[in-house]
């Protein structure tokens, strides 16, 4: 996400702003409390809020935990990052959207795939809404390679999937997309400075890939274009997931 430009208001030669990358980097990183109970969550929130400002709520906690679990979070300050990827008829979405605007999470996931109608009625539900969340549409998962979206009857690559949903999301009015390390850097020609790109698939050079197919680096993602970086297992499965966060908040500060 572009850094705001600043004036400087005195009348010497204007000189760039100071950025500090490190707290820069905290407002980009994305924990993923994918764990399968409340308490294990706020465990892991206790351990990482010093140093990590979003925490992403997704399907395991939220089935496990209900809509209370978020209330701690934003309690204490912190930005919530709901990914329940809604996928479902626009009525049912729109109610759904309208519910989970009044959780105070900042962000929330809807599958772009849903159609044109769908994405449409997310965004007129949050019409007078105050501070709604932003809507991600997510594109291709970061899990689905060229057999896997073969597999499901596109004829498309995962890169032309992606775009084709991106430009349907914009004509909607959305204008945050979720999407793998390698379309970030197409995303961010569509959508310009103004689009909120949250990239999922982000794995520390030596980390273990998992089940995930289309990846990159903090640094690479970040250097395509990427607003924000969602991090599950590199830190929530480390032996020390306080001190694998410093890492990749090190790796995000040194690539802004």
């Amino acid at each position: 996400m572009p850094i705001p430009e600043r004036l400087n208001p005195s009348f010497a030669t204007a000189r760039p702003p100071v950025v500090d990358t490190m707290e820069e980097a905290r407002k980009r990183l994305i924990v993923a409390l994918d764990v399968p109970d409340a308490a294990s969550a706020l465990a892991l929130v206790g351990q990482l809020e010093k140093n990590c400002q979003w925490f992403k709520v997704g399907l395991e906690l939220f089935v496990a935990a209900g809509p209370r679990v978020i209330e701690p979070l934003v309690a204490r300050g912190h930005s919530v990052f709901l990914d329940l990827k809604l996928y479902d008829i626009p009525n049912t979405v729109a109610a759904t959207v309208r519910s989970a605007s009044k959780l105070g999470v900042k962000m929330l996931t809807l599958h772009a795939g849903g159609g044109p109608a769908m994405l449409t009625a997310a965004k007129a539900a949050l019409t007078g809404v105050e501070n709604p969340p932003e809507l991600l549409a997510v594109t291709v998962l970061t899990s689905m390679d060229q057999a896997q979206v073969h597999a499901v009857g596109l004829d498309r690559s995962p890169a032309g999937q992606v775009e084709l949903l991106a430009k349907m999301g914009l004509e909607a009015g959305i204008r945050g997309f979720v999407c793998s390390p390698q379309e970030v850097g197409s995303l961010r020609v569509l959508t310009g400075p103004g689009g909120v790109l949250v990239i999922p698939g982000i794995r520390p050079a030596g980390a273990a890939v998992g089940d995930q197919k289309r990846i990159a680096t903090p640094a690479e993602a970040l250097r395509m274009g990427a607003s924000y970086l969602v991090v599950g297992r590199p830190i929530t499965q480390a032996k020390d997931p306080a001190e694998a966060a410093d890492a990749i908040l090190q790796e995000m500060a040194e690539a802004l």
